[in-house]
């Protein structure tokens, strides 16, 4: 296996998503521009659409917070998986970081110091129904994961107080981490996998909202943080993703993204 190809088409993968906001993330926000009627709010979603649109084409970070990286792996059953693959996509993520000239954002926890770009946050899973070897990167910015929130609920609590505790949860988060969001909800697993599952909702076309993810955006949307926190729509898509759970609980988690949802996604040839 060819681990230094690897390591290449991963560096490619994290450039691409430092500078290129995805298709259906930008769509969601013309989408909102051309809804909106305020001045000051439609000026807030061109100056959005206009830092990308340079982003893109400079080949520059579209947010200064270059974000944590956080990968996501599915394995074919074709895969030998070993920890070979996991070092080259560790080392293709620090080699797209430091030769697009992207912040190194990581210290260590308690000691702080010097910042790196040592640490990458990487999540396997398997799949036996497809091939190869699939991979997505998310760099987590931490205006927006500073908000995260998790409640373990009585497993007796109703839709409507999870509903509740979703609208709570983006209403803390306030202007702080650069609205509108994109909102992850999971639903299930345990507490960490509930954490998770929110996460990996974010990787979920936003387009695409079933009934009870319509109504907790309504609902946020009566907040009117807004743009920025100058009004208007306060989210632009919310995603969940559940799992069954113990008889004897309910995990839910939040997880927000700014409205700069960055992350690309690609086969990786073998």
């Amino acid at each position: 296996m060819n681990y230094k190809k690897i390591s290449s088409q991963v560096e490619e993968l994290t450039a691409q998503a430092a500078f290129v906001l995805p298709a259906d993330v930008k769509a969601a926000i013309k989408q909102a521009l051309s809804r909106e009627k305020n001045h000051k709010i439609k000026n807030a979603f061109g100056l959005i659409l206009e830092n990308a649109q340079t982003a893109a084409q400079e080949k520059l970070a579209i947010c200064q917070d270059t974000g944590l990286p956080v990968v996501f792996i599915t394995a074919g059953r074709d895969i030998r998986f070993d920890c070979r693959i996991l070092e080259a996509i560790h080392f293709g993520v620090a080699e797209g970081y430091a030769k697009n000239y992207l912040r190194p954002s990581c210290v260590d926890a308690l000691k702080r110091g010097r910042s790196s770009y040592a640490v990458t946050e990487v999540h396997v899973d398997f799949d036996s129904e497809r091939d190869g070897l699939h991979v997505t990167i998310l760099p987590k910015g931490f205006g927006s994961e500073n908000k995260s929130c998790l409640k373990m609920f009585n497993p007796t609590a109703d839709i409507d107080t999870i509903k509740d505790f979703v609208v709570e949860s983006v209403k803390l988060a306030g202007p702080d981490s650069c609205p509108p969001f994109f909102v992850g909800v999971g639903i299930g697993s345990t507490s960490d996998g509930a954490l998770l599952l929110a996460k990996k909702a974010l990787l979920e076309p936003v387009n695409r909202m079933t009934i009870l993810e319509k109504e907790i955006l309504s609902d946020i949307n009566k907040i009117y943080t807004g743009v920025m926190g100058l009004g208007g729509v306060t989210a632009l898509s919310l995603k969940i993703k559940e799992k069954p759970t113990h008889i004897a609980g309910l995990p839910v988690a939040v997880n927000i993204s700014c409205h700069a949802l960055r992350r690309a996604s690609g086969e990786i040839r073998l």
